[in-house]
């Protein structure tokens, strides 16, 4: 970290600090005008860990029973950032026991007398929008039972945290962290007496932001698909919020939403998961589908990209491409190199993934997670389509941004009445190998077989010099690659006599056989299946097809086919995608 970047850190903690003292000295809230209705959705196995001690954010588990939340040695500013936010009250109030009760009122009173006045790291306005939001959906589970002297305090610190998010919310980063301050404010103003005037220029700086921060396609400048499902859902909440007080959101706002919705509907697997890309993960249990409902956005998905990922579905199987540059890196410091990776799902199983993220076990899974092999992808050896090299000083924090990204990546569609599909290609490779990967993947009718096929080609004289002396550095050895399809942990794969297949066997009793042109080599290896909020990277295993470019133009084909289908549970026999909401 640079001493100006360094400064610049502590001078935002500074104003945090200076704003928060000063809002605590203002006139407080006096109580409830009305009270939105809960629409954050908890998980009842999370609340009976917090009940039991078991503390897992960010990827950590703190054993701590009988500890208050507030207790507890942090083991990384993740960890400090989730509880702060409280998003975890969610989880209790899923339980809504005795228990679950009497944590979340120790643990909110304990809050207040530590933190109340301006302390501590929960003075952001991301972080306070989140607290507040999920506060006012549980008042009556926090103020069941409590006596006037707490009561008052409760709504004393609420008014406090509206007055500090209404002079600090333009601090926070534009994109989600700015839609949860503003949300947090628009929630709070509408619901506490003495707040009202909050309300409209709240309103405004949302829509505003709207205009800003979501394109014409409902997509996010990060990529991110379960980024845009959690502004969906926020700016459907203040909505809704807005609409209960009879009032109407801005027409941008509104129009945001409509947007939005058919974009998600095309990043989400037949399973009813989003497609984990760019940092993003399958998205909370059952949000996607409360939130669309919510919205009352019907609009099916168009044809084409949405957020730069194409979307192909037939019968039970769903295929969703990144099928454009990663985001520019003013843009996201989550960005993956993961340009015509693909993920595919065969009802309500996933089949072929990608890595994922892996921030929550630290740096080197972070970093690991972003590179290209850890995408169903081509890759070359010892490179990725981009490159991990630029750091940024961002929320405190220094990033790692991608460099050297695809700068040209081309799509084209394709269908007719035997199926649809697509051929794609990338420059990524280009600079330093004068080659560009082109993918194409055509998916059958009936969604029971996948034909695919990667190239690595030079396209134009430059690129032809540039191969030509990559092959003399390697002594004309030819260029290592790999195509990757990384699995499922629930798939259970086995490499078939001879290595000309692997069979795939899904838990719902499918089984799926890949085969390739054998112009590669075939091999079953192992891969890793990062998912937040568990502690360690779950085994699986890839599919792996290595070769060398000896050529100008080197093929390598592939294919999936369904085998056998014997559903054994009734979530195998479920309705499809295109039935969902």
């Amino acid at each position: 970290m640079s001493q100006s970047e360094d400064w610049r850190a502590k001078n935002v903690r500074r104003m945090n600090r200076f704003h928060a003292l000063r809002a605590a000295r203002a006139k407080p809230a006096l109580g409830f005008v009305s009270q939105p209705e809960p629409k954050s959705i908890g998980s009842f196995a999370r609340g009976r860990q917090l009940i039991g001690g078991n503390f897992l954010f960010a990827g950590y588990l703190v054993e701590a029973p009988n500890a208050s939340i507030w207790d507890i040695e942090a083991p990384a500013s993740g960890f400090v950032e989730e509880i702060h936010g409280f998003a975890w009250l969610d989880d209790l109030a899923a339980v809504g026991d005795y228990n679950a009760r009497r944590r979340a009122q120790d643990w909110i009173r304990d809050w207040m007398e530590r933190y109340a006045r301006g302390k501590g790291p929960g003075w952001t306005p991301d972080l306070t929008g989140r607290r507040l939001i999920r506060w006012i959906h549980h008042a009556l589970f926090f103020l069941s039972g409590q006596e006037t002297e707490v009561s008052n305090a409760f709504y004393k610190t609420l008014g406090q945290q509206t007055i500090f998010l209404s002079r600090r919310w333009q601090t926070a980063s534009p994109g989600l962290p700015r839609f949860e301050a503003l949300t947090g404010l628009i929630y709070a103003g509408l619901s506490l007496v003495g707040m009202e005037e909050h309300v409209a220029p709240a309103v405004k700086a949302l829509a505003k932001e709207c205009e800003s921060e979501i394109d014409a396609e409902g997509g996010i400048p990060t990529r991110n698909p379960e980024e845009l499902l959690e502004v969906f859902t926020l700016l459907t909440w203040a909505a809704a919020a807005l609409s209960e007080a009879g009032r109407i959101a801005e027409e941008s706002h509104l129009a945001a939403i409509e947007r939005i919705a058919p974009t998600l509907r095309a990043l989400r697997h037949s399973d009813g998961g989003l497609a984990r890309f760019h940092g993003g993960g399958r998205g909370v249990e059952g949000r996607l589908d409360h939130a669309l409902a919510s919205s009352g956005n019907k609009t099916p998905p168009g044809q084409g990209l949405h957020m730069g990922f194409l979307r192909l579905s037939a019968g039970r199987t769903s295929i969703i491409v990144d099928a454009a540059p990663p985001p520019k890196v003013e843009a996201s410091f989550n960005a993956h190199a993961s340009t015509l990776a693909f993920e595919l799902t065969s009802g309500r199983r996933p089949l072929i993934v990608n890595c994922g993220a892996g921030g929550s076990f630290g740096p080197e899974w972070r970093r690991a997670g972003r590179a290209t092999p850890s995408h169903s992808t081509l890759g070359i050896e010892g490179f990725s389509s981009s490159r991990l090299g630029a750091r940024k000083m961002i929320g405190g924090h220094l990033r790692e941004l991608l460099v050297d990204v695809p700068d040209d990546v081309r799509l084209e569609l394709r269908g007719g009445e035997d199926g649809a599909g697509f051929v794609a290609g990338h420059n990524g490779y280009a600079h330093t190998h004068g080659l560009t990967h082109i993918r194409q993947i055509e998916l059958s009718k009936d969604g029971r077989g996948i034909a695919g096929e990667d190239t690595l080609a030079t396209i134009t004289e430059t690129d032809e010099r540039q191969f030509d002396r990559m092959m003399d550095k390697l002594k004309l050895q030819g260029i290592p690659f790999q195509v990757r399809f990384h699995l499922h942990p629930d798939v259970d794969a086995e490499l078939d006599m001879g290595g000309a297949a692997v069979s795939l066997a899904l838990k719902s009793g499918e089984i799926w056989v890949f085969r390739h042109d054998g112009r590669a080599k075939l091999s079953l290896e192992r891969s890793v299946y990062l998912e937040k909020n568990r502690l360690k990277p779950r085994a699986a295993k890839q599919v792996v097809l290595s070769a060398a470019a000896m050529d100008y133009a080197t093929r390598v084909r592939w294919t999936l086919a369904k085998a056998q289908e014997t559903p054994t549970t009734l979530r195998d026999l479920e309705m499809d995608d295109e039935t969902l909401i």
